[in-house]
């Protein structure tokens, strides 16, 4: 009986028909296909997940989501899928709507596994079978017989199958026919709901108000360097765009600045950056930053207080894609058949967040050896001598780097994906001698800032939902420290704190890498605020500038703030900027040739950054070589001649 109608699939035409409502979930986002239910977003809740059975409780029906991953943490292990009990004879996956909706297609995917990349556990085929009550169910059939559905060849390739007719009600089966391995599977069910039948209060959180001048839809390459150009436009006055180096295909990396003079650093202001895009999958982080630029030029156009002063006194610089051939490898597959790592590398297979190199280890060898700070610094780390022979680094990280080294850069923060939380440094993980995970000089700050955006944003600090993946790491707060949570080497974050002067942290937008059209207005409601109160806080904490008692501005003064081993260094007009809690501290000046000086600077609650700055004497010794040098007669006579 299966033979014949796998026979009868085989053979069956391809004729789909439009769903009837065509019923928008937004205004802003007209749609003449349904979009995903939300199993691998979790705006599906677990407990409408059920299912006939489960070999174990790591493998449970809320595991059932397209691109879950699985653990293998053995204090919480958890399956990349759910995986039915192989002694039952029936099997079935079921989606409760919680409305009525009409059903028009289904994704499926085999089973994720951290602990043997050898086992191929997916589901070949099956059926389908609706019911309105959960109780009397009706399989889909092509008027002779049930429809069998073609699954997965494979345990990562998203398939997905589309109803030839949509179907309406409220609950959907997935039976399971055939499968490789174990009867594992990850799934995502496609439907619009119909308006006016909501049954569950928190489906209403997509009703957002339209907003006329902001377009949400994925862009392309090209469409989005044409968005950045038409922005451009529209305001070039505080706008100019401009090219951080090319991508391993040779694609620009395209950046935006935004200020007040955005051809030029001005001195006494601050440089802030977004980036996204590191993985080109990861699609979210790119939309919210163009989505930022357009409101960011209308709004100051408009004379919106707050964006005017963001703009006046914050030179911005936004990129919304620093691995352009990723993003086109993950556009072309588009959102809803894009996997877990489908343009998440470099065309030459780099993961740009983790290809930096590891200054990490060098700083905590000379901190276990006692050298730090009088020996070796504690900040401005230099990068490893053969960086630059070096073949195991992309070229885009190289493109970031040497960006990085050429603005003064005080704040910064990257937009990711696959998970919901805020995520600062240290994101490299080694022990202390008390036998403690190493932190920061700058914790309880780098502490603020993520919880400055966390708390900001609509959704990062409710608890209800948990993890995308595994227990939830942030506890409810939205916060993490990476190196307690996913440790890695050679991060972003790590080498801008200890190369340059930025604070640089991880923004995850969200489970789902790369959703649907429809939900991105959904995403600019959550994080607009956020995002504005984030680069607020580059005016945290003590600003300034360096000068000799002549004026002349002091480039390459270390600024020392007692208590915190971390220093910084001012830029070349001498000005600086110290981000800091609220509190007074000693703040010391160093330069080579000048007689350091301290200063008590307070900083308040109050917003805006504290002015602090020095004015250097010459040290005695230097006024000595200068004193001799100037009466040296046989330095004249050399003078004289032209020596």
């Amino acid at each position: 009986k299966f033979r014949e109608a796998e026979e009868r699939a085989k053979k069956r035409p391809r004729v789909y028909k439009e769903p009837k409502s065509k019923a928008p979930l937004s205004p802003l986002c007209p749609l003449r296909e349904c979009p995903p239910l939300g199993l691998e977003s979790h705006k599906v809740e677990s407990d409408q997940i059920m299912a006939s059975s489960i070999s174990q409780y790591r493998y449970a029906a809320q595991r059932a989501r397209l691109n879950m991953q699985s653990s293998d943490d053995e204090d919480n292990m958890r399956g990349g899928a759910w995986c039915a009990n192989s002694e039952d004879k029936e099997h079935w996956l079921e989606i409760d709507a919680r409305q009525d909706t009409e059903f028009t297609g289904i994704i499926t995917q085999g089973r994720d596994s951290q602990e043997s990349q050898n086992e191929t556990d997916y589901v070949m085929s099956y059926f389908l079978s609706f019911s309105n009550d959960s109780r009397e169910w009706t399989n889909f059939h092509d008027g002779y017989s049930d429809w069998l559905f073609f699954g997965n060849s494979d345990k990562d390739t998203p398939v997905m199958n589309q109803l030839a007719e949509p179907v309406l009600a409220r609950y959907i089966r997935i039976i399971p026919q055939s499968w490789n391995g174990s009867l594992c599977m990850r799934a995502e069910v496609l439907g619009c709901p119909l308006p006016g039948k909501l049954l569950n209060y928190t489906q209403t959180q997509n009703e957002v108000t339209p907003v006329d001048y902001l377009k949400f839809k994925h862009h392309s390459y090209s469409d989005m360097v044409s968005l950045m150009k038409a922005v451009n436009d529209e305001c070039p006055n505080i706008t100019n765009v401009y090219s951080l180096g090319l991508s391993s295909k040779g694609l620009d990396i395209v950046a935006m600045v935004i200020s007040g003079n955005p051809t030029e650093h001005e001195i006494g202001e601050p440089e802030f950056r977004f980036t996204a895009g590191l993985h080109g999958n990861e699609a979210v982080g790119r939309e919210m930053i163009l989505l930022l630029m357009q409101y960011l030029c209308k709004e100051y156009k408009d004379r919106n207080g707050k964006v005017q002063r963001l703009v006046e006194g914050t030179r911005i610089h936004l990129v919304p894609s620093l691995n352009p051939d990723g993003q086109e490898a993950a556009f072309e597959v588009g959102s809803e058949l894009s996997s877990w790592k489908t343009g998440h590398y470099t065309e030459d297979g780099y993961d740009i967040f983790e290809n930096f190199p590891d200054l990490n280890s060098a700083l905590w060898d000379a901190q276990d050896k006692g050298m730090v700070p009088k020996l070796t610094p504690n900040h401005h780390v230099a990068t490893p001598e053969n960086m630059a022979a070096n073949t195991s680094m992309a070229a885009e990280t190289r493109a970031i780097i040497s960006w990085m080294e050429s603005h003064a850069f005080v704040l910064g923060a990257n937009f990711q994906g696959g998970e919901r939380v805020v995520a600062y440094p240290f994101d490299g993980f080694r022990l202390n001698k008390a036998d403690e995970a190493r932190k920061t000089a700058d914790e309880s700050l780098f502490r603020w800032l993520a919880i400055s955006y966390a708390s900001t944003h609509l959704s990062m600090t409710n608890n209800y939902h948990g993890s995308c993946h595994g227990q939830d790491a942030a506890v409810g707060v939205g916060i993490v420290n990476r190196a307690k949570w996913k440790p890695i080497t050679g991060s972003m974050n790590d080498f801008s704190y200890l190369h340059t002067n930025c604070m640089e942290l991880s923004i995850f937008l969200g489970c789902d890498k790369f959703p649907h059209e429809s939900e991105l207005a959904y995403e600019w409601e959550k994080n607009k605020e956020a995002m504005l109160t984030f680069m607020e806080q580059v005016h945290r904490g003590i600003r300034g500038v360096v000068k000799d008692q002549e004026g002349t501005a002091i480039g390459n003064a270390t600024v020392s703030v007692e208590g915190v081993e971390h220093d910084v260094t001012t830029a070349p007009g001498g000005d600086y900027w110290r981000l800091l809690n609220p509190g007074e501290y000693q703040v010391t000046v160093r330069a080579e040739g000048f007689t350091s000086m301290t200063k008590l600077c307070v900083v308040g609650y109050e917003a805006g950054a504290t002015a602090c700055s020095f004015n250097l004497a010459k040290s005695n010794w230097d006024r000595i070589k200068q004193v001799t040098g100037s009466h040296d007669p046989l330095r004249q006579r050399r003078s004289s001649k032209g020596w």
